[in-house]
């Protein structure tokens, strides 16, 4: 007989392997949608829409992601959704093909569902874990996505073209990732709420969605990855379209950001579990403005290299520790209408930072989207301060 602990680890493996077939898919993503779009679009301020497509395929697909998997389990969830992608993959290969603008954002809108199924990884993990292992296995769930952060770029750089119309090849190869996916989810055993958590007594979302933790989760989330994203999809335009790098330097570039955004997920839980998810959440916030800092200050590689990989630290210690703190926020029966509003928060943000990062190099230019980049750190900093605040009132009044 599996005793729990050896098999919430099984579980924690797969769903680390899963993340690293969806980054792998992810990177590739980020690394060719916005250069496919400048091959396709009408004018260059509309190179990121199929960026913006994807994210938004992702939002929309997010909360009814969430409710399916409440209903059918995960495991048949997470499948559902690598199926959906491979068709989106597919699309957006026709696309190129055919050279149609539109039907590339369709595309990428469809692909789009199968990260907003993949984001639950980290929860599914968390929800498997006792108490005090969750972050830990959030953390190790996320690390995944190292190996696509390397993996990814690496691929696209083979199969950008490897066809006559370029970027197809590279769309086509995520639909190998996705199957290799398939088989990885197929071995999962995540047990389904039992029938008294099911039918246990939820409260209204508001109210859940009131409670000081889950605002500052929430936010610090939705404003950590709205930054991530506004900076990622600019930096590519910005190095090739602007400073006139080769594809390759900036598929290097954003190989570096995401090893930034999961090589630390190692040791990120254990950080958490050492020295408290706040604490860990505000060094996410400090290594930002750092970030932000070096990319103001020159445009040579070495800048752009720096500064994308400390965007992936100072993403990481935000979005785990504010996953981390999202579970304290709710009940196993509210688990999947919290989860959905949250991940809906985030992309929702992300939508937004996607469209408009193309827009504001396009008018204002690359210092003008490092600027936005830390008022929106700033904001996340003074919800902190508000959230240690509050705590600490409560603590002083108890």
């Amino acid at each position: 007989m599996i005793d729990a602990r050896s098999e919430t680890r099984r579980n924690v493996g797969l769903l680390s392997v899963c993340q690293a077939l969806l980054f792998t898919n992810n990177s590739t993503s980020i690394a060719v949608n916005a250069l496919a779009g400048v091959v396709l679009a009408p004018e260059p301020a509309m190179a990121t829409v199929p960026v913006t497509s994807w994210v938004i395929g992702a939002a929309i697909t997010t909360l009814p992601a969430s409710m399916l998997m409440r209903r059918v389990g995960r495991r048949a969830g997470f499948m559902t959704g690598a199926s959906i992608g491979m068709v989106g993959a597919f699309v957006a290969a026709m696309a190129l093909f055919m050279q149609q603008f539109w039907l590339l954002c369709l595309g990428t809108l469809i692909l789009g569902a199968y990260n907003a199924f993949g984001q639950y990884y980290r929860f599914a993990a968390a929800d498997v874990s006792p108490p005090d292992f969750k972050a830990q296995a959030i953390s190790y769930v996320l690390a995944g996505g190292i190996v696509g952060g390397i993996v990814g770029p690496a691929v696209s750089r083979q199969t950008v073209d490897l066809f006559d119309v370029r970027y197809a090849g590279a769309y086509l190869s995520l639909i190998v990732f996705m199957m290799m996916a398939l088989a990885v989810m197929s071995r999962l055993r995540i047990p389904a709420l039992s029938a008294a958590e099911a039918s246990a007594e939820q409260r209204p979302l508001a109210v859940i969605l009131r409670q000081p933790v889950a605002i500052v989760a929430i936010l610090s989330g939705a404003l950590g990855y709205g930054v991530m994203n506004f900076m990622m999809v600019s930096t590519p335009l910005e190095m090739t379209a602007v400073c006139g790098f080769a594809y390759g330097d900036a598929a290097t570039v954003i190989s570096a950001h995401v090893v930034g955004m999961f090589g630390p997920s190692f040791f990120t839980g254990h950080l958490i579990k050492r020295f408290g998810v706040i604490n860990i959440m505000i060094t996410g916030v400090v290594v930002n403005v750092i970030c932000l800092g070096v990319s103001l200050s020159g445009l040579t590689f070495a800048h752009f290299f720096v500064s994308m990989m400390l965007l992936g630290v100072g993403w990481n210690f935000l979005f785990i520790g504010a996953t981390t703190l999202l579970t304290s926020a709710y009940r196993p029966s509210e688990r999947a209408k919290v989860q959905g509003a949250n991940d809906l928060c985030i992309f929702m943000t992300t939508m937004t930072s996607s469209l408009a990062s193309g827009y504001q190099l396009q008018s204002s230019g690359w210092v003008t989207i490092n600027f936005i980049g830390l008022a929106a750190v700033a904001t996340c900093a003074l919800a902190i301060g508000w959230y240690v605040r509050h705590t600490r009132s409560n603590a002083l009044t108890a």
